[in-house]
């Protein structure tokens, strides 16, 4: 398939650029990719749609403060956004926009006497160490700022560093956060509780290339970016025992979905701590993820592709038609669909 399979028509008034009112205030797609069938609902409703026996794995990554502005020693402008955090706990890697690419040895002035030297440059990123303050972390939590979506057109405030989070998050690592979550409130986790509906958590800390564009028009030539999980041995035999009962394994997001597929790639669901590239196109066959809760996705994405390939393509270009004429909200701030897996 092509990188023009994957495309659709969005006017940008419906690019959602604030949450909704309340984390489960949304709208929701029901996509049935056997049947075609198409069911506009609101996320409340979710609860009623899911079996007691059934279980629901979330991705509980959380958001790091990722985006961090300084200038160069001769005085330019320079924004880091950290990739990921380095073992050392004063390295990372990193995203570095300024007028020329660092070389190895050119330093970075952030804040009170903090600065980053580039050492490395590893593939697209930049391997910075931190001088003159605390550990990584500790400089993005004082200084750095929420790494909105570039789509997103308004600087970052208190509001998007509350609602830019899932309530559950609890592992921090991620420099975009695992969008589907971001409907659930602690009143519908309690309502599935209360019906017996299992919660399970994996983890999969979400780098800046979720947002790297395609830029083939072949989809088999683009490489997909590295991204570090993990699947716990509880929510391995969470699963097992809900799948035992008659229950369908249903991912919170694609990040979620990515996780369990990686982590099944030899069959069965197995509990490990891994890096994944996995890429889910038309033609893949899910060995865990019967259903699927998401966010509508950007036009050409490898998003589009993995979505697609779980309800058929015919359908989601149905469906996303569908939700432009009836006026859905889309991407990170916007409504979800819930997708049943075609046969």
């Amino acid at each position: 398939m092509k990188l023009t399979d994957f495309d659709y028509h969005l006017p940008e008034e419906l690019i959602a650029q604030h949450p909704a009112k309340e984390r489960a205030g949304s709208r929701l797609l029901h996509v049935d990719g056997n049947t075609g069938l198409i069911t506009n609902r609101q996320f409340v409703d979710l609860a009623a749609l899911i079996a007691t026996n059934d279980i629901l794995v979330f991705n509980d990554t959380k958001v790091i403060k990722a985006r961090l502005h300084g200038r160069k020693e001769s005085g330019g402008r320079a924004e880091v956004l950290v990739e990921r955090v380095l073992a050392d706990g004063k390295s990372a890697l990193a995203h570095v926009r300024a007028s020329k690419s660092p070389k190895p040895g050119s330093r970075l002035m952030i804040a009170d006497g903090i600065v980053a030297t580039m050492t490395a440059r590893v593939d697209d990123l930049f391997e910075l160490h931190f001088d003159g303050g605390p550990g990584v972390h500790e400089i993005l939590n004082r200084y750095g700022e929420v790494p909105l979506p570039p789509y997103i057109t308004h600087l970052a405030d208190s509001d998007d560093e509350r609602r830019y989070q899932t309530v559950y998050a609890r592992h921090a690592g991620s420099v975009a956060a695992p969008t589907a979550g971001l409907h659930f409130d602690e009143a519908m986790l309690e309502t599935l509780r209360a019906k017996g509906v299992a919660l399970a958590y994996v983890t999969l800390h979400v780098g800046a290339g979720t947002f790297q564009p395609v830029r083939d028009n072949d989809i088999s030539k683009h490489v997909m970016h590295s991204e570090w999980y993990q699947v716990p041995t509880e929510t391995v035999a969470t699963i097992i025992r809900a799948k035992a009962a008659g229950g369908r394994v249903i991912a919170v997001g694609t990040t979620s979905m990515r996780t369990l597929e990686a982590a099944s790639r030899n069959g069965g669901l197995q509990a490990e701590t891994a890096e994944t590239r996995i890429m889910i196109t038309p033609g893949y066959t899910f060995r865990t993820v019967e259903r699927l809760i998401t966010n509508f996705h950007l036009p050409k994405s490898t998003l589009m592709m993995l979505v697609s390939a779980f309800a058929g393509t015919e359908n989601i270009q149905r469906a996303y038609a569908h939700a432009v004429v009836a006026r859905y909200r889309f991407f990170s701030y916007g409504d979800a669909m819930l997708l049943e897996r075609r046969a």
